[in-house]
């Protein structure tokens, strides 16, 4: 079959210390429930004269692609605080293909059996989380996050054990790779100084070669590291997105959000926002994913002191000034943002209260967050108690005075808003009517919902109907599925 898969699995050619050579299990009744064929097609594979139960066997993982060399990833974690070591304990990495563009993309089977690493679990997953992550990760990537994508979710025909039997399920990740802040820290644990330079170097290679000869190496990937994770955050900080499990092992290398286990979006805004049925302290609230993304970053750090400087005292002197100024870059590029969600131009001194203020009033008034800013780009949504409030008013002139300073245009920083604000998120009401139905055997619900979330700039037919929050949604739970 010419579905054009190529792979080239470096990872899998690293030593023992850093994986499991393992197959999948295979299971008994595959049946394909939806294949990304967009994803396909960005990764240069046709699947088009391929037939639907030879789909249900590649993507069950009962018949591996040619090429394929599977392995389950070592890692280790801070969950919740508290380390671990872990590792892929209900996933395997089928290998590394190359796209027809050379890019590189790990493919990885979730809820495709035990491992190694498994622990107590059964290393299954069931079919709504893998159409929740299948749903959640394709309206991320439609946002311009960066984000691992789905290509394939498939039934197994099996029934696995959580709180009641539920039907089993296995997603196809693509990545563009599977390297967290847990992996250096699995290595790191091991206190092998050679293999934590391999895995420096390898990672240096994949994802940031410009730096690859430079003289610090090690202090240039922590500085990488810190942007792209601040630039992460950032975003999902603009979209209101609570990702409900920022463990390290869930903080990947390239930049690219991971793990859509306890994730939802915020309807009303409220910075102390937590929908993980498991984080009852508010540890990954919408307000503190910055906060634990700095200490994330920190735990990181104290993998590479080593690689620093071999005077361990200076070194943890470098990283740490490094570290501390984590604020001042996520705080710069966070004003950035939330100036263009409001359509300013230029620099005003008042721009910051401009911007709390409203988030103050948003919050005092139970307001969508979403459709506030839909609302400040003259877009028809239903009428929030808000808009009529005598002090949003008064804060709405100050904004129109702003907007309008150095002549700009109208037409100019509308552009300007409408890139940035969304007018459609995976609501969450509307995540688990898709997912109830497709439990069910009906798919409709879930692909109307896809069509949607695919372009969630744009004004669309029936958008409206995707635009309301759930009146119940201060309640709304999620659970990691394990």
């Amino acid at each position: 079959m010419t579905i054009g898969w190529h792979f080239d699995n470096t990872y899998a050619k690293l030593s023992d210390t850093f994986k499991e050579t393992i197959k999948p299990v295979p299971v008994k009744n595959p049946k394909l429930v939806i294949l990304n064929e967009e994803l396909a097609k960005e990764l240069g594979l046709d699947f088009s004269k391929v037939n639907q139960e030879e789909l249900s066997k590649i993507f069950s993982g009962n018949n591996l692609p040619i090429g394929s060399d599977t392995i389950a990833q070592a890692y280790a974690g801070h969950q919740f605080g508290h380390f671990t070591m872990l590792g892929d304990g209900r996933a395997i990495l089928l290998g590394e293909h190359l796209s027809n563009k050379n890019k590189r993309f790990d493919i990885q089977f979730k809820g495709s059996g035990k491992t190694s690493f498994s622990r107590s679990g059964d290393g299954r997953a069931v079919l709504g989380p893998m159409l929740r992550e299948y749903i959640i990760s394709e309206a991320m990537h439609a946002l311009n996050i960066p984000t691992t994508r789905s290509l394939a979710v498939v039934k197994t025909g099996e029934l696995v054990a959580r709180e009641e039997l539920l039907p089993g399920a296995i997603l196809t990740r693509i990545a563009s790779s599977h390297i967290r802040v847990g992996t250096f820290q699995y290595i790191a644990a091991k206190q092998n100084l050679e293999e934590l330079v391999i895995l420096m170097n390898y990672t240096i290679e994949r994802h940031f070669p410009e730096i690859k000869s430079s003289k610090y190496k090690a202090l240039d990937l922590l500085n990488l590291l810190i942007e792209k994770q601040c630039q992460l955050v950032v975003d999902w900080m603009r979209v209101g997105f609570v990702h409900g499990v920022m463990n390290t092992d869930n903080m990947t290398i390239s930049g690219e959000t991971i793990d859509y286990g306890p994730c939802a979006f915020m309807d009303q805004y409220n910075p102390l926002t937590v929908f993980s049925s498991i984080d009852q302290f508010g540890r990954y609230a919408y307000a503190n994913q910055p906060k634990i993304t700095k200490w994330n970053l920190a735990r990181f750090a104290e993998c590479i002191i080593p690689l620093i400087n071999d005077d361990q005292d200076h070194a943890i002197k470098i990283i740490t000034d490094v570290i501390d100024n984590f604020e001042k870059v996520y705080e710069k590029k966070w004003l950035s943002m939330m100036k263009k969600k409001l359509g300013l131009f230029g620099d005003d001194k008042n721009d910051k209260k401009l911007i709390t203020d409203l988030l103050n009033l948003m919050q005092n008034h139970h307001a969508d967050y979403t459709n506030t800013f839909c609302y400040l780009m003259n877009l028809k949504i239903e009428n929030d108690q808000i808009f009529n409030n005598k002090d949003f008013i008064n804060w709405f002139n100050h904004w129109e005075k702003r907007v309008k300073k150095n002549n700009i245009p109208k037409e100019k920083y509308l552009k300007l808003m409408r890139s940035h604000n969304p007018l459609v998120i995976p609501r969450n009401h509307k995540v688990e009517e898709a997912l109830k139905a497709a439990s069910e055997d009906n798919l409709d619900i879930m692909n109307k919902l896809l069509i949607i979330l695919k372009k969630p700039y744009d004004y669309q037919n029936d958008i409206i109907h995707y635009q309301s929050p759930s009146p119940l949604s201060e309640k709304y739970q999620t659970f990691c599925g394990t």
